[in-house]
This record gives structure tokens, sequence and C-alpha cells, in this order.
């Protein structure tokens, strides 16, 4: 029996209309027999009615699920199929119900449930996969402890939990944690395994593994560095032990994430994973660490403590995203990770706020939930926990977060019971402060000042504008932390950070013997649009003074964006005094190397763009892509002299590290590079090709040979040389769209399509070319509009496929007013050709609609 077809207009649901699921969980026994198109999975699960529950329905979640029989109490049952589910007549006590259902794993392209993925099976359940393995009441606040038994000749079985036997042909695990069934896992296969161990506080020795394809044995050490590296920080940081007797981490090749926390059984995206100097960057490294930890400290934040429903998923990414942030600038530079995270969020999260697809941190209602795995969720809502940590102060935070994993272990909890830990540890109202989690947009924050007779004045008024379904707003709670420069750069306030809480408010600072230069949102305090009218001189003079890293990058940030825009409106020559300042800069090898790489990181195609539109300007890509290159050749042109020097001062020598310092010194050293070649002709890019002996370098020099056109010959051998290196094809093809002219971009990445590598089904690939597109702005908003027509067809043939990755790709159209009215005609066209394809799937349909609502 198959389930009812889906209705055409996709349900909404509203967080106001929460209710307990009415019977409990006791306990869940799986068998699992694996056939690639025909896999029986049998269920036996203890279910009780909930006290107080008055005839509560028993509903069971299913999709594409094939009943072959089910039982209550041993006794034959037809059920009822419903809308996505089945229900039945159960009795009012407790019972046992049974299910046999067969799955098509082999078929499974949407990688949503129980899967193949060359040749191994392997799950994803979040956040609503495990309906498409059984029938169960697939919600987070549904908690129980699984034994799960499979049955196949693959020769590695591995599930949540410990093992407890093992046979010919079957093995048996056992969770004795309760979890919800999102967080179920299966992998199996044909696996090698990378192991190791760690003795936690308490003395435990646990046994960690990573279960890896024949062949990539060799990529896994640093992975295995990694975890141990975050088991140790959980433990001295926040007091965390880990829980089972086995950790296990398994590489995926198609996986539509980055990875995933299943309870000790960790499934990653092999580019999550897989790492050595021949094969993986600088970049690569530093994430596979970052995404380690993710995954690792989900076990408190996320397993242990998890969600009571999906509208609360900011409950465990946020927190566990702040988390991995603190773990990662612990491991390298502060000042650069803090950097790199606002950068990010720029990029990302303020665009989706000042979109069509803004909603709160807490959204109220979805179609979709796989729509709101967002920037928003995550990384704004890793900033509002660093909000909460700075008004509290460190020790506060300390005592808050252990009551919370005190008070709440085992349960699916809510923000409302986040909050309250920190009401109850600090006796403060945060009532003002929960905002933060319910209204969506970025607030802007207006700055004006005053200076008389010693006492200087700083003025804030705090708005955020419209954002769908919630027109108006009320003030936040604000920090905003402030330093105080003397005319001679000398810190004259350390700093102090304000608590706003009005729409507008004033702030004094007394016995100044001079107006100072203030230094506003230190280390980026709040995620809000800070306004004040300013001169680059003054910029300048926070780039040479101040004593906070993050303003001093913003400083030269503001610098470069307002050189662009005057570039761009006015026809302007570079700003000769950024320019200086940013010399300097580079010749100061007191500084970190790689704050001296992001200073000379200009800020982003996209993000100039935004900056015309909120000025109210049109912008119009290509003038912004000509400006970019203008300014580069005029920087390399005045560094001329220097840059020989600059370059080989920064080249790292000897056996590959992917430390901190090491990787600063190349990042650097590749920017230096690109530089360099616009005045050599790419001689110093062929050489370092040539003489590269990890992907940093290599990739560094192939990139900077494309981008000046001389490149073809290196490409063509890098092909041949990894060909056969899944992930470094991946780069691969995204830097021959990345590298190409804006109007050549789009035939490019459609060649590219036709490659006998490419593939719709892998999403590593998919994003490799389709995100390289989206992500050249003057390439991708060109205007023959072929960009925005090669997008849509591919997304159109991906939705059959595989929804979810279909739907995040959508997001790439959601700044499409901010252009001319043809770029924004040729984007409807394409909209409304994909929102009107016969079969379109709920997560595609959502998000496109949301979209053409702007």
């Amino acid at each position: 029996m198959k389930d009812a077809a889906p209705e055409t207009a996709p349900e909404t649901f509203y967080l106001k209309d929460y209710t307990p699921f009415g019977f409990e969980v006791q306990s869940v026994e799986l068998t699992f027999r694996l056939a690639p198109g025909a896999t029986r999975v049998q269920s036996r699960i203890h279910f009780a009615p909930k006290p107080g529950a008055a005839n509560p329905e028993f509903f069971l979640h299913g999709e594409q699920l094939s009943l072959i029989s089910a039982a209550v109490d041993g006794a034959p049952v037809t059920p009822t199929l419903t809308e996505g589910g089945l229900t039945c007549n159960v009795p009012d006590q407790p019972f046992v119900w049974e299910a046999e259902v067969e799955i098509d794993p082999q078929g499974n392209t949407a990688l949503e449930g129980l899967y193949m993925s060359n040749g191994m099976y392997c799950t994803q359940c979040e956040a609503e996969g495990f309906r498409k393995i059984t029938y169960y009441p697939d919600r987070p606040d549904v908690m129980s402890t699984f034994k799960v038994r499979i049955e196949g000749d693959e020769p590695v079985k591995l599930s949540n939990g410990n093992p407890t036997a093992s046979g010919a042909g079957w093995a048996e695990w056992h969770d004795p944690w309760p979890k919800p069934a999102y967080l179920f896992a299966l992998v199996a296969g044909d696996l090698v395994n990378h192991p190791d161990s760690f003795t936690t506080m308490s003395g435990k020795e646990v046994e960690l593994n990573i279960w890896v394809r024949p062949g990539d044995e060799g990529k896994c050490a640093f992975g295995m560095e990694a975890l141990k590296k975050s088991m140790k920080w959980d433990e001295d940081a926040y007091g965390r032990e880990y829980d089972l007797d086995i950790f296990n981490i398994v590489a995926v090749d198609d996986f539509n994430m980055g990875a995933m926390e299943n309870k000790g059984l960790n499934i990653f995206n092999s580019s999550c994973v897989l790492a050595s100097p021949e094969t993986s960057t600088d970049a690569n490294f530093e994430r596979i660490e970052a995404i380690i930890a993710h995954e690792y400290f989900h076990n408190w934040t996320g397993n242990r403590i998890t969600c009571r429903d999906w509208f609360q998923l900011c409950l465990k990414e946020g927190l566990t995203v702040f988390r991995d942030a603190q773990f990662t600038a612990d491991m390298r530079s502060a000042p650069v990770k803090r950097i790199s995270d606002v950068i990010d969020l720029r990029a990302r999260q303020f665009p989706e706020d000042g979109g069509p697809l803004a909603h709160p941190v807490r959204p109220e209602q979805f179609q979709e939930i796989n729509n709101f795995y967002t920037a928003t969720i995550y990384e704004k809502g890793a900033e509002v926990i660093g909000m909460l940590k700075r008004l509290v102060g460190d020790e506060d935070y300390a005592k808050a977060v252990t009551l919370y994993f005190d008070r709440h272990d085992g349960q699916a909890c809510t923000i409302e019971d986040w909050l309250k830990v920190f009401e109850d540890a600090t006796g403060r109202d945060l009532s003002q402060f929960k905002r933060w989690y319910s209204q969506a947009g970025t607030p802007h924050l207006k700055v004006s000042e005053d200076y008389a007779d010693g006492t200087y004045t700083l003025t804030f008024e705090q708005s955020t504008p419209p954002t769908p379904g919630q027109p108006d707003k009320d003030p936040r709670v604000i920090p905003i932390a402030v330093g105080l420069l003397g005319p001679n750069g000398d810190e004259v306030c350390a700093t102090r950070v304000l608590e706003m809480t009005e729409a507008k408010q004033s702030f004094t600072f007394d016995g100044l013997a001079a107006k100072p230069v203030p230094s506003i949102l230190r280390e980026f305090s709040a995620p809000v649009i800070l306004e004040r009218e300013t001169s680059n001189a003054e910029r300048a003079f926070l780039l040479a003074h101040d004593t906070d890293p993050f303003n001093r990058w913003e400083a030269g940030n503001a610098l470069a964006r307002e050189a662009r825009v005057a570039m761009v409106l006015e026809g302007a020559a570079p700003d000769a005094d950024y320019l200086d300042a940013l010399q300097k800069l580079l010749r100061d090898d007191s500084q970190d190397p790689a704050f001296r790489a992001l200073v000379l990181s200009p800020p982003s195609q996209s993000d100039i763009a935004q900056t015309l539109f909120e000025r109210g300007h049109v912008p119009d890509p290509q003038k912004i892509f000509d400006a970019a290159e203008t300014f580069a050749q005029t920087l390399a042109q005045q560094l001329a002299d220097s840059l020989p020097r600059l370059y080989a001062d920064t080249t790292v020598s000897g056996a590959y590290s992917p430390d901190a310092i090491s990787s600063g010194k190349r990042d650097l050293n590749g920017r230096i590079l690109s530089l360099l070649t616009r005045l050599d002709g790419g001689q110093q890019a062929a050489r370092q090709y040539e003489d590269a002996d990890n992907m940093t370098q290599q990739y560094a020099a192939l990139t900077c040979l494309l981008k000046a056109e001389k490149g073809d010959a290196q490409s063509q051998a890098f092909f041949e040389q990894w060909k056969g290196d899944r992930l470094v094809m991946d780069k691969w093809f995204a830097l021959q769209i990345a590298s190409a002219a804006p109007e050549t971009a789009a035939s490019v990445a459609r060649d590219l399509t036709q490659h006998e590598l490419f593939t719709l089904k892998n999403p590593n690939r998919f994003r490799a070319v389709m995100g390289a597109l989206a992500g050249h702005h003057a390439g991708f908003h060109h205007a023959s509009g072929a960009g925005y027509r090669l997008l849509a067809e591919n997304l159109i043939a991906l939705d059959k496929l595989n929804p979810q990755t279909t739907a995040r790709m959508c997001a790439a159209f959601q700044t499409w007013k901010r252009y001319d009215a043809d770029r924004q005609a040729l984007i409807r066209t394409e909209l409304e050709r994909i929102a009107g394809t016969e079969g379109l799937s709920r997560d595609t349909t959502e998000m496109v609609t949301r979209i053409l609502d702007a």
C-alpha cells in the first residue's frame, strides 16, 4: 500500500498550533533487511497513552512507504492511510505496534531517509526523513531509546549508540540515550576505518573511528585530530563529557548538507571530513575542523537537549554555531575568526533579512521546514547567543549554561526554556531581549555625537525596516561596545558595553581633554547596520590606531567600499588615502598575515550592489565589476616595487602544515600573487604552479593564471592530474566559472553541465557549477539574462530528483528587486517558469512563491 498523493496546495504549519503527541514512545526496535531496490524495515514500538491525554488520535507519519503488514499487540490491523501517514484504532493502555514496510533506497535521489551513495547505504533524517524509513511519530519532541538490527551482505554495518552483537551478515546496536527520530542513523557498505581513541575527563576510554571508502583512508588524520581537540575543548570550556563507548564518523559522497550530528554516528559530506595537503586548501582544513567540532558539540546542544518542535531550530543550531565559533577562535586567531564570521553574516544573512525570504530567528510559520535551515537560524542565531553572553558577562553565562544542561538534560525544549535559565541564573528580565528571536530584519543604528566641556555624548537611534508579515518593529536590546581614541591615537576610554533599550538613547563619557574619535560596535557586538556620518580621514585614522582588530578591519573595509561606490557612480579614480593606508598595512610585518590578508580583500561585488541599492541607486553589475578590476590594477601598479619582496617574504617553505600561522601567511601570499600576476603576465604564478607541493599554492596559482587568461595549459594539466578525485574536481568546475569574464560565465557554466563528470545527482557537483554561477555577480546578472535562464533550467531538472538542494539554490534570486527593470523582468520570467512547472516539489514551491511575493 502506498501513501495517498499529496495535496496540491502545501500545508502551512504554525508555532501557535503546537500540541504534544498523545502517546509516549517507551522503546523502539528496528530490523533492516537491506536490498538496494527493496529494503524491508520491521518496527516494534512500545507505546503508552500520555497521562491526561483524552482519546488521542494515533497518527504515525509515513511517506513513500509500501506497507506490508501492521499489528497491535500481535493482532493484525488494517490502518487507514492518510495524507503523510496512517491512523489506527489502538487500546487506551500500553500496547505494542508492529509494522513491516518496503522502501527503495536505490531510487531515493532526494537523499532523505534511507538512500544509496555509490553502493553504500546511508540515512539523512533531519528534519523529517525518518518518515521515509518507517511509520513513526516523526517529530523532535518524541524521544525514545532505539535497538537496531541490520541484516545484509555489506561488511560494515553501523547505527546509533553502542554495538551489542554481530555475526555473519548481521549487526546489532543499542542507543541507551532517548532521542528523536531525526537523530536516527544507519550506514552499511564496503568501508575502511581510521581508528583512534579518547580518554574522557572521568577516565572512560572512547573508541573513535572515521569510516571512508577504500582509498580515502589517507585523508582522515586531520579530521581525527580535530575530533579529539573538540572533545577536549568541550570538557574544558563547557564541562561536557562524551557519553557513549564509541563515536563514529562516516564520509559520504552524496549528501545535501555539510554534516549531521546523529547520536554517536555523525554522517559527513565527504568534502567536510576528507583532507590532505595535496588535495585540500587551507580553507578546506579550517572548515573541516569547524564542522567536525560543530557536529560533536551537538551531542549536548542538540542531542541530549533537543528542540520541542522545528520552530525552535535555532535553539540547537544557533547555540552550537556559537560554540564552534568559540572553538575556532581558541584554536586559531580570534580576531580573524570574528572578522570572517561578520563577512559571512553580511554576505548571506543580511540580504536574507532585507529580502523576501526574511524570517525571525524563531519562525512562526512554515510550509517546508527544510527551507528554514538558513543563515538567519544558524549565523544570526549564533549572534543572538553572543549578545546574550556579552550582556550578562562570562561568569553568568557559564552559570546559566550549566543550569541549562542540569535542568533540561533529556528534554525537548523551547527558546523560553533557554532564556528562563538565564533569568534564573542572573536575575535579569529578558522579555525585551526575546524580540531578537521573534522579530525579523536587521536593525539600523543611526549615530550622532556631541562634545562640550570635556563631556562626549553619543546618541543612538534604532529602527528596523518592515519585513514580510511584520510591518512594525519594537525596540530591541542592543549591546553596543564602544571605545574612544584621543587625537594622537591613544585609547582614552577602554571598551565599554552600552546597553541600548529605547528607540533613541544617549550615553555620556566625562573627563575628556579633547573630542575623541569613537570606535563603535567593537567586535561587532550586535548584528546591526551602523549609520554614522564620517570622513575617509577618520576611517584611515581608525585603520592605523584602533586597538580593536575588528574595527580596524571595519575602517579599512569602509574605505574600500566608499572608494568602490565613488568609482561606480562618479567614475572616480581609486581613493589615494585608502591606497596609501593599505600599502602601509601591507608592509607592516608586525601585523598578523591573516589580518592583512583580510584587509587586502575588498568588499564583494554583491556587497557593493547592496550598498548602492540602500543609498537609492540601481546597481549596474558590469560597472561594479569594472570598478573592481580597475581598483585591483591600480593597487598592483602602486605596489609594483614592493610586490616581489612581499611575495618572497610571505612564501611559506618547508613541509606543509595547516596551522593558523602558516595558513594566514599563505593566504596573504596568494593575494599578493594575484596583484603580481597583473604586472608580470603570470610568470610568478606559472612558477608557483609548477613548484607547488600542496593544493593551497597550486590552486592559488591556477586561479591567478585563469583570471589573467594565461592558464589554459595549467587548467588542463590540473584536470588530468586530479580527474580521479571528486572533491578536487569540484574545485576545478567552480574555478572555470569564477574566473570567466561576465559575458561568458553563463556559457562556460552551460558547457560544464554537459561535461562527462557533471551530474545533477551529486549536490557537491551541482553546487560547484550552479553555485559558482550564482556567485559570479556580474556573470549571473549579465544583461542577456543567460545566467538566470541556465539556473532556472537546472533547478527545474533537479527538483524532480532532489527538492532540498533545488529549494536552497533558489535563494540566488532573492535579491532580484534591487536591480533594474529589465533584469527584474528577466528574473520574474524565470521564477514564474519554475513556479509553473508541473509536479513542482513543496520545498521549491514555497521558496519561489516567497521570492515572487517580494
